[in-house]
């Protein structure tokens, strides 16, 4: 899915103005902080497609320098409900869903996806990958950020989809994003030209184009640990 994220545009400053700590509201369960919630909608496109001394370029019509947070590539745009006293997002968890601005921040600085805290532990950075994924492949790359050691289990029962392993990677450098390619038509409005299912690496040749919604690693120094064996080792560790 893609979503329009961005905390300074029209839209969002309306609502963050509202978006002073309030008292915690009594969750079911964890919800992990990049999980989008009721509420967080898509802020209007406003795209437009100039020409740049590189080529044709995406561009917002009142766009702002941080709505390209990194290597000069475009971000989608989306409300961000209010905080709680512990700074984490309010609202009904949307689960099928990760907010894009927070799942970039997580990516972009190795944080937890469910705490924010730093996600590095003595024995590297945790990630747990969808089902279906070759563990014995020497590189594979993911748009889940990590997870810190506190939040191993509880990020492993959070989610019926990933694999019961976790990937510890010594490097995980970044490799691309997902996101939508637009172009122009014949009447030289923007549209969507195509919504690819895999990373598109950031010297892809559409890169100028695509209006991102999800950043993703590169996994090449790794080991496939099974979740109990890697919580023993973390303890050892601090014994």
């Amino acid at each position: 899915m893609i979503t329009r994220p961005l905390p300074y545009s029209p839209y969002v400053q309306q609502k963050r103005e509202k978006n002073r700590s309030v008292p915690a509201l009594t969750e079911p369960r964890l919800v992990p902080f990049i999980t989008q919630r009721e509420g967080e909608e898509a802020a209007p496109n406003n795209l437009f497609i100039y020409r740049h001394p590189s080529g044709p370029r995406l561009y917002y019509g009142d766009e702002d320098p941080r709505d390209r947070p990194l290597r000069g590539v475009l971000w989608a745009r989306c409300g961000f409900n209010p905080v709680d006293s512990r700074g984490m997002p309010t609202g009904t968890p949307q689960w099928k869903f990760m907010h894009p601005y927070r799942q970039m921040l997580t990516m972009r600085l190795l944080q937890c996806q469910v705490c924010t805290r730093p996600a590095r532990t003595p024995l590297g950075f945790p990630f747990f990958l969808p089902q279906g994924v070759d563990p014995h492949q020497s590189t594979v790359v993911t748009n889940q950020p990590p997870v810190c050691a506190k939040h191993l289990r509880s990020a492993a029962a959070l989610c019926p989809h990933i694999e019961p392993v976790v990937y510890l990677a010594q490097s995980a450098p970044l490799y691309g994003v997902h996101g939508t390619i637009y172009s122009l038509n014949a009447s030289k409005q923007v549209y969507v030209m195509a919504n690819p299912d895999h990373a598109l690496t950031f010297d892809h040749p559409r890169l100028r184009t695509v209006l991102a919604s999800q950043l993703i690693r590169r996994l090449t120094s790794f080991r496939v640990v099974a979740l109990d064996e890697l919580t023993q080792e973390l303890a050892a560790l601090t014994a």
